[in-house]
């Protein structure tokens, strides 16, 4: 509790009020934990101000854009966009995830403090607060999630103007007539599909042979081909070299793997090469917390770091870097601390790229799944088989199921197409449940919809397919 500029202590400290932050400390409250939570910022974190919440409303007033230009079915229309109002509906999206985390933690009795921590030891920390006041808090435990920051690339430091960070360029008061995107992970390809959208000229640079490297192939290259459709160019095997300023431009000279220069000019370069963790200035140093070679925080399956009184989740904690993945940290980390038999024991992590068509997976792909060993089995369907896509008229992309051939247990599933995000929920159900493909195959789904196509996938995996 605060007694004017002296904390007397608390059972738990969290630091940092993000996604995996605050869901701990809410956790940890309703286990009976006498809690606080010190934010530098305001609450939400990464997540609510700078990733998941702007891009994804971003993202689909980019799409309802296209659609309303792209109709199709016979159906004819005109759009025309204010993206100053976009940009102030964004922020309403914003201000009531904001309130709406800030009335939880008041609820649940959390005591939010605007400020800085600095831990002077395995139970102590400095609490420099935003009004300049300064005072000493004793703990039981700590909850380290402080996030992570966008990384710069070599030679490109960001300068808020010409080259700009994700958080930046979700903030452009007006969409820029060209972008240079370096990199094409899915923070890349999802930005870029959206400003390509809202009329951005977009040229991506990729160092190595494909985009979003990290997906089953098959699946990206139904993205890729979208892309192109869209007018986006992608430069792969291609490395940025320098940058030059002309007038309010950029000129980005690249080299492709012969060696071979091309320059590009755009109004601004967006530098999406992946994230540093927030574990600096913490005053780890005073305490035992150990960290890998890239500064991450190293944890076990209780999210406990190597000091027995310190737990870390969220970014800071290390990859991947998924919102999802830190609130169920979050949680438990805080019932480790109440003495509950909590585990970061999760089968599998759903992964999700809001593109056009969107990419979701969750579990092994083919060659993961061989690479550990597995005899597997494969079952595809195409959305165009779907009766559900078709009524929609997204009929691009499909579902791919991965199983142990010797007993049918589903590894992976991998999807692209419409609402992709939210069909892979049930194949996350279906692997952490350990289910099988006869379980998926014989559930009953409504028709005609798009998550039929996941149980007519399983069919295709048992060789019993009816509708391809």
């Amino acid at each position: 509790m605060v007694m004017g500029d002296i904390v007397t202590g608390c059972d738990v400290l969290v630091i940092g009020g993000g996604p995996g932050g605050y869901t701990a400390a809410i956790r940890a409250s309703q286990l009976g934990k006498d809690v606080i939570l010190v934010e530098k910022y305001d609450l939400g974190g990464v997540c609510v101000y700078r990733g998941c919440i702007p891009s994804k409303t971003l993202i689909h007033a980019a799409n309802f854009i296209y659609d309303l230009k792209n109709p199709g079915m016979g159906i004819k229309s005109s759009v025309e966009f204010d993206f100053k109002k976009l940009q102030q509906g964004k922020f309403e999206v914003v201000k009531k995830l904001r309130d709406g985390i800030g009335y939880l933690c008041k609820k649940y009795g959390v005591e939010v403090l605007r400020g800085e921590a600095y831990l002077e030891s395995s139970d102590k920390a400095r609490i420099s607060l935003q009004d300049g006041t300064t005072s000493t808090l004793k703990f039981e435990n700590a909850i380290i999630a402080t996030g992570s920051r966008p990384q710069e690339f070599p030679g490109f430091p960001y300068d808020g103007k010409l080259v700009i960070n994700s958080n930046e360029a979700l903030g452009l008061s007006k969409v820029p007539e060209s972008m240079i995107i370096i990199g094409a992970g899915y923070i890349g390809i999802e930005l870029g599909t959206m400003f390509a959208k809202l009329g951005t000229k977009v040229k991506i640079i990729q160092r190595s042979s494909r985009i979003l490297t990290k997906f089953d192939p098959e699946v990206v290259e139904v993205v890729s081909q979208k892309m192109k459709k869209l007018g986006i160019e992608i430069y792969l095997n291609s490395r940025p070299e320098g940058i030059r300023k002309e007038k309010d431009r950029a000129v980005v000279t690249i080299s492709d793997k012969e060696g071979n220069k091309t320059e590009l000019a755009a109004d601004k370069i967006l530098v999406a090469v992946g994230v540093r963790p927030n574990s600096e200035g913490l005053g780890l140093e005073n305490t035992k917390v150990g960290l890998d070679n890239n500064g991450f925080i190293k944890v076990d399956e209780k999210r406990r770091t190597t000091d027995a009184k310190i737990y870390s989740v969220g970014d800071v904690a290390g990859p991947p870097f998924l919102a999802h993945k830190a609130f169920r940290e979050g949680k438990v980390a805080a019932e480790a601390i109440a003495g509950l038999p909590s585990a970061f024991d999760n089968r599998a992590i759903p992964e999700t790229v809001f593109s056009d068509p969107e990419i979701a997976c969750v579990g092994m792909d083919e060659e993961s799944a061989r690479a550990s060993g597995f005899e597997i089995s494969t079952g595809r369907f195409p959305f165009r088989a779907s009766g559900g896509a078709l009524t929609l008229d997204r009929t691009e992309g499909f579902v791919k199921v991965v199983a142990n051939k010797k007993n049918g247990e589903i590894l992976g599933v991998h999807i692209v197409g419409e609402n992709a995000s939210y069909l892979i929920s049930e194949a996350s159900l279906a692997i952490e449940m350990a289910a099988v493909l006869e379980d998926l195959a014989g559930t009953i789904h409504p028709h005609p919809t798009l998550p039929e196509a996941l149980a007519e996938a399983a069919e295709a995996a048992l060789g019993k397919a009816i509708h391809i």
